[in-house]
């Protein structure tokens, strides 16, 4: 299947049917009355809009988490052209403009949908998820050893966001090494992580399987010995709606979280056989039944055979034991909504998850499965992959961008050594805007974090690099000045010696128009650019990422 095929069928084959069965007998009716009307075929544009760049936020229901509430009854308030200008130009408060990806017709379209009723979108079994699996090389043929003679343990995975595929990279010499055909706008890739309690039986594997999770809810599972054009060597549909992914240490099994349907999926690891399905809904942290309760980031726990699975909706933290799936062991943590990205401290013992809409990071404790504190912390934090470093007056610590306000916050994180200091807010430093990502590396003495979500085209251009020892910004880098770009995410290489960041094109995200820049860690300075890609977002280096170098 060639990488265009692929793309087709993940946009137009899962998505179109997907949403369109939702919509089956809708006719272009709005429930509600003297709302707009669009024709079935202006719908299904809007509906497909809405899935692409809105509920991830929204919701698929609509009825808000990190964004705001949009049901018909509050979207007929604002009226048609106040939709269309919200959409076109965002908001101060962590919205998007969209005036450069969408036309002012797609945006018109966009506005109208929302005043209509909210389509909802059939669920999913598992004996059609067991259906949909592709096997493109055999178990058999797996390679017993690297088959390219590349040091692929510096290999980049880079997510091509709406081209539906996933680049693989050579650290060491800059060359585009593989282009694997993916879901579409894959959101994460996970790979088996080093695990004290559940080591793997082949320790020269770790990092070697690698899956991905589209946000069409297909997950993928490529393997980086292979040849080229075998990378790609199985997919699965386990949702139409879905983000994060997560293997146990041992490599066992790997596990996908659904946005829609809400539930998790447990499979091999090895076939990728869906083995188990678990529903998310259920009672939130305020006592209310939540139907639509997304499976947030979900990440291996180093120190036990378990997977913390956030649940974004309910505002809880489940702990997973994957010792015996048959007869699942889940704790289930309270802390707050809407849970998002997480990422642990040091010494993989407590998980640090933003909360967004309470505008709290919250701490799990996975030794004793228990929630360990809430930071107060300003609007919207979005740690991303997340970044942890020792601060000299306050000791370790960890720390996030905010999709509401240009700032990086940083508490302490070290309860044992560092008492006075844990689970408090230590400093914070300002920026030119909202941002998605931090990244750092303890061979580095700075930290990098992006200004992706501003509004305005320069500084979402732009990003800022802090020194660790002073707090203070040292440095602010436009990487690029055509209308559309924007500088997104940061991943160090195996050594720490390099950075590498994005540069991904929102208006034009089909064309091979992105670039990776490559950056010295230590003297800041531009050293090689990597061409050619598509949308180039998220970036995982597999030493560092396997290894837990965050």
């Amino acid at each position: 299947m060639s990488l265009k095929t692929g793309l087709r069928k993940s946009q137009s084959t899962i998505l179109a049917t997907a949403l369109a069965a939702a919509l089956t007998g809708f006719g272009g009716a709005a429930v509600a009355q003297d709302a707009p009307t669009l024709t079935k075929e202006q719908f299904d544009r809007a509906n497909l809009l809405y899935f692409q760049q809105c509920a991830g936020c929204h919701g698929i229901l609509r009825k808000g988490a990190t964004g705001k509430n949009l049901e018909p009854e509050n979207m007929l308030k604002l009226g048609q052209q106040r939709l269309e200008r919200i959409i076109a130009l965002g908001t101060e408060g962590g919205m998007n403009n969209f005036d450069m990806m969408y036309s002012k017709e797609d945006i018109a379209l966009l506005a109208t949908y929302l005043q209509m009723d909210v389509p909802v979108p059939p669920e999913r079994n598992i004996a059609q998820m067991r259906e949909s699996v592709n096997r493109y090389v055999e178990l058999s043929d797996y390679p017993t050893k690297p088959l390219h003679g590349r040091n692929w343990q510096n290999f980049f995975l880079v997510i091509e966001r709406d081209h539906g595929s996933v680049s693989v990279v050579d650290g060491d010499t800059k060359e585009l090494v593989a282009r694997i055909p993916t879901g579409y706008a894959v959101h994460v890739l996970k790979s088996t992580e080093n695990n004290k309690a559940v080591p793997h039986a082949n320790p020269e594997e770790l990092g070697r399987f690698w899956y991905t999770m589209g946000r069409d809810g297909k997950m993928t599972k490529i393997d980086l010995w292979q040849v080229p054009e075998k990378m790609l060597v199985a997919d699965v549909q386990i949702a139409y709606d879905a983000r994060d992914v997560a293997v146990s240490g041992d490599g066992k099994y790997v596990i996908g979280g659904g946005y829609w349907p809400p539930h998790f999926v447990i499979l091999d690891g090895k076939t990728m056989e869906p083995l188990k399905v678990v529903s998310s809904r259920g009672i939130n942290v305020d006592g209310e039944y939540v139907n639509e309760s997304r499976v947030a980031a979900i990440y291996d726990t180093p120190h036990a055979p378990s997977w913390v699975v956030n649940m974004k909706e309910l505002g809880q933290t489940w702990q997973v034991d994957y010792s015996d799936i048959d007869n699942l062991r889940i704790e289930m943590i309270d802390n707050a909504k809407y849970l998002h990205d997480g990422f642990f401290d040091p010494t993989g013992r407590y998980f640090q998850i933003a909360s967004n809409a309470s505008n709290i990071m919250s701490i799990m404790d996975t030794k004793t499965r228990k929630l360990e504190a809430l930071i107060e912390v300003d609007a919207l934090p979005h740690p991303g992959p997340g970044a942890n470093w020792v601060d000299p007056k306050c000791g370790p610590v960890g720390a996030t961008p905010h999709l509401g306000v240009g700032k990086m916050t940083v508490w302490g994180n070290d309860p044992i050594n560092h008492p006075d200091h844990a689970w408090k807010i230590c400093y914070e430093v300002d920026t030119d805007g909202p941002g998605l990502f931090i990244r750092q590396h303890e061979n580095s003495r700075y930290v990098w974090i992006d200004q992706t979500i501003h509004p305005d085209q320069e500084v979402q251009q732009s990003f800022k690099i802090i020194d660790k020892e002073t707090r203070e910004v040292v440095k602010t880098v436009r990487l690029a000045e055509r209308t559309g770009d924007v500088a997104v995410h940061f991943e160090f290489n195996q050594d720490g010696s390099e950075v590498w960041v994005s540069i991904w094109n929102r208006g034009d995200s089909l064309q091979p128009n992105g670039e990776m820049v490559v950056f010295d860690a230590n003297t800041l300075e531009e050293k090689a650019r990597v061409k050619d890609l598509y949308a180039p977002t998220g970036k995982f280096n597999v030493y560092n990422r396997t290894n837990h170098k965050t």
